[in-house]
């Protein structure tokens, strides 16, 4: 993780509210399994449970590992010891995990993506004196009330989304677009909707087509709707999938070596590389994930951890944006990205992240 400096603001809710889903996954370790041990060492020590679809994903759940690892670097800590990840190759593995790193005296244990919360929760509740966080999700009791060792980290994925629609609908050539989700939740209807909302602003005339994999780990899916929709015309497709992603890229590195001009836009992490060497990768909408786990671990370390609270990552505080690497992004791209920017950071325009909000957004245009 390229370590910035970050000002954090954060923005901590007091009241229940609309529970959030999320994109992301991850698998295998160097330390896979359910034992544990009772022994701390009695230094800060932090870990993350990961899902089934890869830590190597190359995409959400890579970045939370990045930052875990940028963090153990910082504050010498040894990994498998100081800092670790067990992976989940089943769902059925998400407790078992999450009460072995307990267990075994870790003083914070996140659930990297939504698929976690119900297993937080448990064991949140059976292990008061725990510390958990998790990640794209808000988690509470029956009663709707925040769990007080809990922290919820949440992002404006439909801000950074917006921005790169706005990319997408300047440099489209057919005016059709496509936007590939993982599972429809609420969470990747931000991004789909960001997204939508974004390329309408650019471009009025674009056309966007929309298809859920229903599946974050399956990349012939990801391949499969890919072929669909560049066979319709479409040029550029956004993923908000995960590891379903890659295989959109697979199908647009293929089209590229036929000689069609077809474009990705990946997700969470700058994924300029995933479209190497055909450079096929337009932009990224980066999902600061690593700089998330980062502070919040930051924060329990110093004793401040935001249990009972929502930390939510945006445009305001650098956790949502468009990638650094913009070689094939036009400079007039550019210039309307940072113009949307500051309209979007002074509250000019409320960017949606519900179907409802879209048509809203829709009718306002």
């Amino acid at each position: 993780m390229k370590k910035r400096k970050f000002g954090l603001a954060l923005s901590l809710f007091l009241a229940a509210g609309t529970l959030l889903s999320a994109c992301g996954t991850a698998d295998e370790e160097g330390t896979q399994g359910t034992e544990g041990t009772d022994e701390a060492t009695g230094d800060f020590k932090v870990a993350m449970v990961t899902d089934t679809g890869g830590v190597d994903d190359k995409s959400f759940n890579q970045s939370a590992w990045e930052g875990l690892k940028q963090f153990g670097a910082d504050n010498n800590l040894t990994e498998g010891e100081g800092f670790k990840y067990l992976q989940s190759t089943a769902p059925t593995d998400y407790a078992p995990n999450l009460n072995s790193l307990v267990r075994e005296g870790y003083n914070l244990v996140y659930g990297i993506g939504f698929l976690l919360a119900d297993d937080v929760k448990t064991v949140a509740e059976q292990k008061p004196d725990a510390n958990l966080a998790i990640v794209d999700m808000v988690v509470t009791n029956d009663a709707g009330e925040f769990l007080p060792n809990v922290a919820n980290i949440t992002f404006k994925e439909h801000q950074g989304s917006f921005l790169v629609g706005l990319v997408a609908g300047k440099q489209t050539t057919t005016n059709k677009i496509g936007f590939v989700g993982g599972v429809n939740s609420d969470l990747i209807k931000k991004f789909e909707s960001g997204f939508k909302a974004g390329v309408k602003a650019a471009n009025p005339n674009a056309e966007v087509i929309v298809q859920y994999a229903e599946d974050f780990n399956a990349p012939e899916k990801g391949t499969q709707i890919a072929n669909t929709m560049y066979g319709q015309g479409v040029d550029i497709i956004y993923h908000a999938a995960g590891g379903t992603g890659n295989g959109v890229f697979t199908e647009a590195k293929n089209r590229a070596k036929q000689g069609e001009k077809v474009w990705v836009i990946g997700v969470d992490k700058d994924q300029h590389e995933e479209g190497m060497p055909e450079n096929v990768t337009l932009t990224s909408m980066v999902k600061r994930v690593d700089t998330a786990v980062y502070e919040v671990s930051k924060m329990a370390m110093e004793g401040n951890f935001p249990g009972g609270q929502i930390v939510e990552f945006g445009l305001d505080n650098d956790g949502v944006g468009i990638a650094p690497t913009q070689e094939n992004v036009t400079e007039e791209s550019l210039n309307l990205v940072k113009e949307y920017e500051e309209k979007i950071l002074n509250d000019e325009i409320k960017v949606p992240a519900t179907d409802a909000e879209y048509e809203e957004y829709l009718n306002s245009l």
